[in-house]
């Protein structure tokens, strides 16, 4: 009777019977203090605004029990007459006693807080706020007369890697993260960078002449080593393949070559190949107009962070083998200045240089002795980089990250003092953005503020190996700052190619009239700040600049890059152009966290794919054919057209299932941009150890897991090159395919969509 009595009771009261959910979500208007809390039951309720359910149970609406018609008959005439008004009256009392009880009863009510106002509902299956308005608003806050401030804020003489200078401008980019409400925090490395001598000299000696040049670079193998002095253009491949084209035997030799077109690292990294002893970096003056007398600065590690802690973080509370990075040069490696080396060339004899390298330089003989020494003393500096952080709304736990450099050979202003005038602007206005007007991303913005960027991407490499396990599956794109202003006349973006369809949509300058893709990309070059984060981490990223024309900004590495030789090089327009870049990385910032689904286009890369395995097929042929020993008959690039054609079809698949998408369903959104997310982390192949080959991207890294690596050793099959190994290519051209065909499984989604689908 009891339970009856509750189950009638709770019928007549309207108790409801399901689970209830709690929604806590944010104030639209930007109060944060505000929070509303909404009921879901299998009953609807809506709260009027009195507080008072309007329409609390569906029992409400039932009609009245109707009883069953009893027979007519003459003889309960009269009783049937008697029991219709009995129940009739019976029926009226139940329903009048229902609705007053309901009436009286207690109505759950959403709670608010004092003096609130009633909230929006926001469901996080779209952003309030239109992309168009977010431009716009953006827009608003970012202006160049703002940015003459900040520079001159953030301008420094003084502020390398680990110093004084570096330290106070870090704390100065902290302060500015919390005065815009962000969270902020550091993160502090102990590492190893090679500096000149404190105390003594770097020093060459030819025709009896002894000079001392000031420059250095960083990582250099140290001592002394003498040698016959060869020119070799601008250090590339190419370069020494056309002096081994010449009969000259670099072995022992010391190479002098032009700074630009690569790294100072990948310079190194080719004469080390031809078993040079040292090599010579100057600044020709047909690409650099800077004096006889300037210095150059730079290091020569083939990879990023610090060498002495290859693929794991130079934490100090950690504790290491003697272990060094395979980047290293063992050979020796200095800068001089145009004046020394022109003392050099002067007096080279041998024959002509080639006709390609457009010189009128002897290519030096063996007679034309020179000996180098380098002192360069290995010193541990303790960097910080620094962190603030804008949360998203939906996925909090996905998140961009807008990087810049912040430390400096010397003044570095286009170097490290735009960048970070661009990243501190970027923060301020963004951060506004959500305080005040109402913007709400989806997912959050990373501002980084890294330190030991001349030494080689150190401190951004560090953080990036400290937190890979973390960073692989959240960090979905990295915006590189360093070197966005430096020039007018040209402007060139490296990117990932999943980004390459964003970046079209968001470019919109002079420079892209015609063929956007020719004009306007260029290369992810190795000494590139965003390369590591792509090639090491498998983060798409990207990083851009205003360029003088085609050429890079001769000043970067020197002591000349100041503020007024950056005013020459852009005709005063440097405020003006650090706005501009600044909307164009906050666009794709924003756009990248407003959207239901990451715009990046995973098909870009099936077009790559696809062209470089036809490279490698046509030259499979080619060498079964003149040089059937190499490779066996049972060699076949089918596994490989195989592997290409499966990521194929899966892209395809996925760009369907994003066509097809309903953007209401939060769950669906989040897979199938985590699937997005696996592309570019599955083109690192697994095979290959960070230590050996960091850069393990087989598509843009570096190293013998790559494709290119894979065509050129065919190449070097077919001229029957003593450095090519048939054994090793069979092994590496094996691990490429499942590498490819692991991207392919992983972008089909789940594992029984596998069979019969890639």
């Amino acid at each position: 009777m009891d339970q009856a009595r509750s189950t009638i009771s709770k019928i007549f009261n309207g108790e409801p019977h399901s689970y209830t959910r709690f929604n806590l979500t944010q104030n639209m208007e930007g109060d944060n203090s505000q929070v509303e809390m909404k009921l879901s039951s299998d009953m609807d309720e809506e709260v009027g605004g009195n507080g008072v359910g309007e329409h609390l149970n569906h029992n409400s609406n039932r009609k009245p029990y109707v009883a069953q018609r009893f027979g007519r008959t003459p003889k309960n005439l009269c009783f049937m007459a008697a029991a219709t008004l009995l129940i009739f009256i019976i029926g009226y009392l139940i329903g009048y006693l229902v609705h007053r009880k309901k009436d009286l009863a207690p109505t759950p009510v959403a709670p608010k807080l004092p003096f609130e106002e009633p909230a929006l509902h926001e469901t996080g299956a779209a952003p309030l706020m239109d992309w168009d308005d977010v431009k716009n608003l953006l827009a608003t806050k970012l202006s160049a007369t703002k940015f003459e401030s900040v520079f001159s804020e953030f301008a420094s003489n003084s502020h390398r890697a680990g110093s004084p200078g570096d330290e106070a401008l870090g704390n100065k980019v902290l302060k500015k993260f919390k005065e815009y409400g962000m969270n902020t925090w550091t993160d502090e490395h102990f590492v190893k960078v090679q500096d000149p001598p404190a105390s003594g000299y770097n020093r060459f000696v030819f025709n009896g002449t002894e000079q001392r040049p000031n420059g250095f670079l960083s990582y250099s193998g140290t001592g002394t080593r003498t040698g016959a002095v060869v020119f070799a253009h601008y250090g590339q491949e190419n370069d020494f393949t056309l002096l081994r084209g010449k009969n000259i035997n670099l072995s022992g030799r010391v190479v002098l070559v032009k700074a630009g077109k690569i790294s100072f690292a990948e310079k190194v990294a080719n004469a080390a190949k031809m078993n040079a002893s040292a090599v010579l970096i100057y600044p020709d003056p047909t690409d650099y107009s800077i004096g006889d007398n300037t210095p150059l600065f730079g290091h020569v590690h083939l990879g990023s962070g610090d060498p002495y802690t290859p693929g794991f973080p130079s934490f100090n509370h950690t504790q290491f083998p003697p272990v060094q990075s395979s980047g290293l040069p063992t050979i020796l490696a200095q800068t001089i200045t145009t004046g020394m080396a022109n003392s050099i060339l002067r007096k080279l004899g041998g024959q002509s240089a080639p006709r390609e390298w457009e010189s009128y330089y002897n290519l030096g003989e063996e007679k034309d002795v020179i000996t180098v020494e380098v002192n360069n003393v290995l010193t541990e500096k303790r960097i910080n980089n620094v962190f603030g952080v804008i949360k998203g709304f939906v996925d909090a736990d996905r998140y961009v990250v807008i990087g810049a450099q912040r430390d400096a050979w010397g003044p570095g202003f286009a170097t490290s003092t735009v960048g970070t005038s661009v990243l501190v602007e970027l923060a301020r206005s963004i951060s506004d953005m959500v305080k005040n007007d109402g913007f709400k991303p989806r997912r959050s913005i990373v501002f980084a503020s890294w330190s030991a960027g001349e030494y080689g991407s150190v401190g951004a490499t560090e953080w990036m190996e400290g937190y890979l396990s973390s960073l692989s599956m959240k960090a979905f794109s990295y915006i590189n700052l360093d070197g966005v202003v430096a020039g007018r006349t040209g402007f060139k973006v490296a990117a990932s190619p999943l980004l390459h369809s964003l970046i079209e949509s968001t470019v919109n300058t002079p420079f892209t009239k015609g063929n956007w893709e020719s004009n306007v990309l260029e290369p992810l070059k190795l000494d590139n700040a965003a390369y590591p984060f792509l090639a090491f981490s498998g983060i798409p990223s990207v990083s851009f600049r205003f360029a003088p024309s085609n050429a890079d900004y001769q000043y970067s590495g020197t002591l000349l890059d100041t503020r007024e030789t950056l005013k020459q090089a852009t005709g005063q327009q440097i405020p003006q152009l650090a706005e501009t870049a600044a909307k164009f990385a906050g666009h794709i910032a924003l756009r990248l966290v407003h959207d239901h689904l990451l715009r990046m286009d995973v098909t870009k890369y099936d077009k790559i794919i696809r062209t470089r395995v036809a490279q490698i097929n046509g030259k499979v042929w080619n060498v079964k054919r003149l040089r059937p020993d190499f490779l066996p008959k049972a060699l076949t690039v089918q596994w490989l057209i195989s592997a290409s054609g499966s990521y194929s079809r899966a892209s395809r698949t996925l760009q369907a299932d994003i066509q097809n998408s309903d953007l209401e369903d939060i769950e669906m959104c989040r897979i199938i941009n985590d699937r997005i997310m696996t592309v570019e982390r599955n083109f690192l192949s697994p095979y290959v150890s960070p230590k050996d080959s960091p850069f393990r991207h087989i598509l843009l890294g570096s190293g013998p897991h790559t494709l290119t690596a894979l065509f050129n050793h065919l190449e070097a099959l077919r001229t029957n090159n003593p450095e090519a190994d048939a054994d090793l290519f069979r092994n590496q051209f094996a691990l490429v395919t499942w590498t490819i065909q692991g991207c392919a499984n992983s972008l089909a989604g789940d594992i029984w969509s596998l069979d019969n689908e890639i």
